[in-house]
């Protein structure tokens, strides 16, 4: 079968053939640029504890090593400091590292990756699609046809592959302009993350604004100022003298010695694609969304992106076409990026007018908890968003059980043991293709394999694995929060949970699997959905 053809050689695209190649399935990334990235300190992302882990499992790069987790978060208004949060244990605290730092790791991780081909100096101009596949023309001194079984857009806001298959992109520019500078300094406040909203040297006009500091390594920090609405051109003059200004401010009106490092402005834009599939071509990334008013994690969704549709691709590539599961991925990953997208576009000009904190007392400060939400990737503004209406979701079973684990939400990263008898990290089992089955049993840490295998429900639970319509790989668990013991979880290959049985119940778990597989009731929901999102376009 021909490879799949992936547009876009940014952290999306690189991500995703990876996420193919893990899983048998050959890809061609074509890159417009010469395969070099420039180094930009001032262009960072802050990722998950799963987009984290994910990067780490596809490239062996101990990129949680390289960033910097934050030690914690302050919320400042004026002088008054609004909210504090120590991470630990309990909290993880999100990663930060510069872009060009990750993808320098899938890059790494690539050139000895055999069934991916990167082509670069490689500019798309044509699509054409077939029943069996879809050719792409890209227009290099030469010219070159490709052959491919699909075509995934990961090719930017501009993307050429949305604009081929005339997909609409509405939405609103320039929401909000941020200028950033990356420096190197001590701020009193070291290893922290903060946001300064109304600091106390900017006291009047539109240009009080806010400022954001987040650390990186090396004594570096990412410092971001809300501009005024307009276009007023953002010089280094003016840059250099919201530095100095900042860091006074923040040290008692002494500038501390700091070196620049990196300048630039950030325009934050609100689109969503109307369509994310069109026949055997995808969107991806800044492609299919942008958001980023809030934070950094704008890269963090598209990393979901690739991680949802990898797993659906490579089921339908190995073998042969499964309609409703590659319609469920458009259906998931923009029903989660529509929420975020109508609550910031609901919340913002409330938060950056303060309306309504002269309307309702207290708000202020629910105002500086909203943010810093969506700062750290919670909330309405900044959670990842979960599946549980997903078409791929099965039927409740009589033999449901409750877990701290939502339905369509990604699993706990507990310690396991694998078919083998060693130990693992829950996450380090995903993204194989492999549907995941973990059975919880306490005390079976304490025992060799052979001792508990073949003992209890485990030989009737292995017989139901086995029989399921899917690979899929038996693992079991001392806990995990909130289930009892003998709960029965499955676990997609992205990791979100799909159910959880109270003990081995073999039709329940078939059907389930056979749901996340795209089922009957997986194809009639893709195809009510797709006719909702059909007629909304015309509208």
């Amino acid at each position: 079968m021909d490879p799949v053809i992936i547009v876009g050689a940014g952290p999306v695209g690189l991500t995703l053939a990876l996420a193919l190649a893990r899983q048998e399935v050959p890809s061609i990334v074509l890159d417009e640029g010469p395969g070099k990235d420039e180094q930009r300190l001032a262009r960072t992302v802050v990722l998950r504890e799963d987009t984290t882990a994910l990067i780490e499992r596809l490239t062996g790069f101990p990129l949680a090593e390289t960033g910097f987790r934050w030690a914690g978060w302050r919320s400042m208004r004026r002088k008054q400091v609004m909210r504090q949060i120590t991470f630990g244990d309990d909290e993880p605290a999100p990663l930060h590292v510069p872009q060009h730092v990750l993808t320098a790791a899938l890059r790494a991780s690539i050139a000895t990756e055999r069934l991916v081909k990167v082509a670069v100096d490689s500019r798309l101009d044509s699509i054409e699609q077939e029943t069996s596949g879809v050719t792409a023309h890209t227009r290099e001194p030469k010219g070159t046809w490709w052959r491919g079984s699909y075509l995934i857009g990961c090719d930017g806001p501009r993307s050429t592959v949305r604009k081929l298959q005339d997909i609409r992109f509405p939405g609103r520019t320039a929401v909000e302009r941020h200028a950033v500078a990356a420096l190197r300094t001590e701020l009193p406040w070291p290893g922290e993350a903060l946001l300064h909203r109304m600091p106390p040297w900017r006291t009047s006009g539109p240009s009080a604004g806010e400022v954001t500091a987040r650390p990186l390594a090396g004594d570096v920090w990412r410092l971001d100022w809300l501009l005024p609405p307009g276009k007023d051109l953002v010089t280094p003059d003016l840059l250099v003298a919201r530095v100095r200004e900042t860091l006074a401010g923040w040290s008692g009106g002494t500038t501390p010695p700091y070196e620049l490092l990196d300048t630039g402005v950030h325009t934050v834009h609100h689109r969503l694609a109307r369509r994310w599939r069109a026949g055997r071509v995808f969107l991806a990334g800044d492609a299919a969304h942008l958001l980023g008013a809030l934070g950094t994690q704008g890269l963090d969704d598209g990393l979901r992106d690739a991680d949802n549709l990898a797993w659906k691709l490579s089921l339908a590539w190995h073998h042969g076409p499964h309609e409703a599961l590659l319609d469920s991925y458009q259906v998931e990953r923009r029903a989660v990026v529509a929420a975020r997208l109508r609550a910031a576009d609901q919340a913002l000009p409330i938060l950056r007018a303060g309306g309504l904190r002269s309307a309702v007392p207290g708000s202020a400060r629910g105002h500086d908890s909203l943010l810093t939400d969506g700062h750290l990737g919670r909330g309405p503004l900044g959670a990842p968003g979960a599946y549980a209406d997903s078409p791929l979701a099965p039927p409740r079973a009589e033999s449901s059980a409750e877990v701290g684990t939502a339905v369509g939400d990604q699993v706990a990263d507990v310690r396991v043991t694998a078919e083998d008898g060693s130990f693992v990290r829950l996450r380090d089992r995903l993204g194989h293709g492999a549907l995941l089955v973990l059975l919880i049993a306490p005390g079976t840490g304490v025992w060799e394999r052979k001792h508990w295998v073949t003992a209890g429900i485990m030989p009737r639970l292995a017989a139901a694995v086995t029989a399921l319509p899917h690979h899929a790989e038996l693992l079991v668990a001392e806990s995990y929060p909130g289930a009892a013991a003998h709960t029965v979880l499955l676990i997609r290959p992205d990791g979100h949970l799909v159910t959880a049985l109270s003990g081995v119940r073999p039709a329940d778990l078939y059907e389930a699997a056979e749901a996340t597989l795209g089922g009957p009731r997986a194809t009639a929901e893709a195809t009510a959905e797709a006719t909702a999102e059909a007629a909304a376009g015309t509208s």
